[in-house]
């Protein structure tokens, strides 16, 4: 049977083909802030996650243009009181975490009164990434990662390694190092990479892993020897200097970084998701973008919700199996 239309239709028929086809079905428009929207950074200022969360709330108020975009710092507990801050607020897009591989990682094996999950928050996308970098002291008779492998399996339990705290990233990574390649050593934790890194300078502790934008200056000044990067590549600024993965058929899985990334509550609709994911992107793809994340040790490091889901699900998966054969476990004060 032939369907008659009203001249009217007809008329209109045209005008509603040309328009895109949300418009036609009714599908959300794209996301923006009803009020001002919170990025919560569970450290103290100054550090790269502060400056992280700095950087996005200047990039996304006038990208936006809406409500204003605020940091507020609430430290505490290992990060969990700034997590907790946020899976407090409603879940619509308004207050966004600025987390990193202590709280959003290692914390879930680490911690064993954690007050939430890790299926609470969704990932959104990563910002920087960085590696840690081995470095020694002078004069230990070492100049590869092979020739300190050999001298600790010479003097086990003899030599000690330097860490900024128990359960950070380069404290396990010195606790990985030795399960990988069956050495023995101490830790010795400070309350910091600074103090520790002067104990190394000055002979106290023999090596340990620090963030690479800490190791640079000592590097150049022979305070001590770098002898790797922990990334899974060579680090663009510092060509000559090997990664782990590459120096020993043992460590060809070890990988570690340290990474500042954005969460949201579970909940918060797709479309503020792929609001603030499509921000992350636009700030981080400018050149002095990578500029800048390059004088601070690090890369930027955009990904999908799905590719970011993805990664910080192997890196809890991955520190899981590292405390577990440790045997280290910490409570919440």
């Amino acid at each position: 049977m032939p369907v008659i239309l009203s001249r009217r239709t007809a008329l209109l028929l045209p005008l509603l083909a040309a328009l895109p086809s949300r418009a036609v079905f009714g599908a959300d428009e794209e996301w923006r802030p009803k009020r001002v929207v919170k990025i919560i950074v569970p450290s103290t200022a100054g550090g790269t996650t502060d400056i992280m969360a700095r950087l996005l709330a200047a990039h996304l108020q006038p990208l936006w243009g809406g409500p204003p975009v605020i940091v507020e710092n609430k430290p505490g507990a290992g990060g969990a009181i700034g997590t907790q801050e946020v899976l407090r607020a409603a879940a619509d897009g308004h207050t966004i975490l600025m987390g990193n591989v202590g709280p959003q990682a290692i914390a879930y094996s680490l911690v064993r009164n954690l007050p939430y999950k890790a299926e609470d928050l969704v990932p959104v996308s990563n910002m920087i990434l960085g590696p840690n970098a081995l470095v020694v002291n002078p004069a230990l008779p070492v100049n590869t990662v092979a020739e300190l492998v050999e001298y600790l399996k010479k003097n086990p339990g003899k030599t000690s390694y330097g860490t900024p705290g128990i359960g950070q990233s380069p404290h396990l990574a010195g606790i990985w190092f030795n399960q990988l390649t069956g050495t023995e050593s101490t830790a010795a934790h400070y309350r910091g990479a600074a103090p520790a890194g002067t104990d190394l300078a000055a002979g106290v502790i023999q090596y340990m892993f620090d963030a690479l934008v800490n190791a640079v200056e000592p590097m150049k000044a022979g305070t001590v020897k770098v002898l790797a990067v922990s990334g899974r590549e060579r680090y663009p600024t510092l060509p000559n200097i090997p990664t782990l993965r590459e120096a020993m058929p043992e460590l060809a899985d070890f990988s570690v970084t340290s990474w500042v990334g954005v969460f949201v509550k579970k909940g918060t609709p797709p479309t503020a998701l792929r609001a603030l994911n499509t921000g992350i992107n636009s700030l981080l793809e400018r050149p002095a973008t990578r500029e800048r994340f390059l004088g601070m040790g690090g890369l930027p490091d955009y990904g999908t919700p799905e590719e970011y889901s993805a990664f910080i699900n192997a890196e809890i998966a991955k520190y899981a199996q590292v405390i577990k054969r440790a045997g280290i476990q910490i409570d919440l004060g």
